[in-house]
């Protein structure tokens, strides 16, 4: 079936959002200035590590750092770390970092 080209020719408001693709899917192309090269370098780096293109590896890694990576909980991987230290590395870290709880009065005048 052929249609004439006037009837294919339709304003946003006459179309149903069926219709309209690109309001199911509304996505944003962005630019990022100012990379320097040990980041350009890293990125490079985890996008050959995954295997897929530049664009891909970004979204990923944003979507990992903001916690909306799907059925990957977000983590900043200390969790393994936790309830790893016995009582005497506790003291000892208490005992290491107690200077700075102790404040200057000389600073804050």
């Amino acid at each position: 079936m052929r249609f004439p080209a006037q009837a294919l020719v339709a304003t946003p408001r006459e179309l149903p959002s069926q219709a309209c693709s690109h309001r199911l899917h509304e996505m944003k192309a962005m630019t990022i200035r100012d990379v320097d090269a040990s980041l350009a370098k890293a990125l490079e780096r985890e996008k050959k590590r995954r295997g897929g293109s530049l664009n891909q590896t970004v979204l990923q890694l944003l979507r990992q750092a903001l916690g909306l990576e799907r059925n990957v909980p977000r983590s900043n991987a200390l969790r393994k770390l936790a309830g790893t230290w016995s009582k005497q590395d506790l003291a000892r870290f208490e005992r290491d970092t107690a200077v700075f709880e102790q404040v200057d009065e000389e600073l804050w005048r």
